[in-house]
């Protein structure tokens, strides 16, 4: 499909056609990514949508200990004796 790029005000924009957008999920607020000599739109994804599921996976592992004051004091001794400052 072809579309004309269109002034806005010192910017530049197309119009999209309302099919283009419910097939292909866009909503309010999209990503756009240059790759090549292309313009990529796509839907903004959810930075933590994955969290819940990798946490449980964590925890199964013992893998989600937070670092004490015990562990840290370890690495500010090594900080204060072997580190030329």
């Amino acid at each position: 499909m072809k579309t004309k790029i269109i002034k806005i005000g010192n910017s530049r924009g197309i119009r999209i056609p309302k099919s283009l957008i419910d097939e292909s999920g866009l909503d309010n607020e999209v990503e756009l990514e240059v790759r090549d000599d292309e313009i990529i739109i796509k839907p903004v994804s959810s930075r933590r949508v994955n969290w819940e599921s990798a946490f449980k996976k964590m925890a199964l592992n013992n893998d989600d200990i937070l670092f004490d004051s015990a562990s840290l004091s370890q690495q500010a001794k090594w900080d204060e004796e072997e580190w030329e400052w």
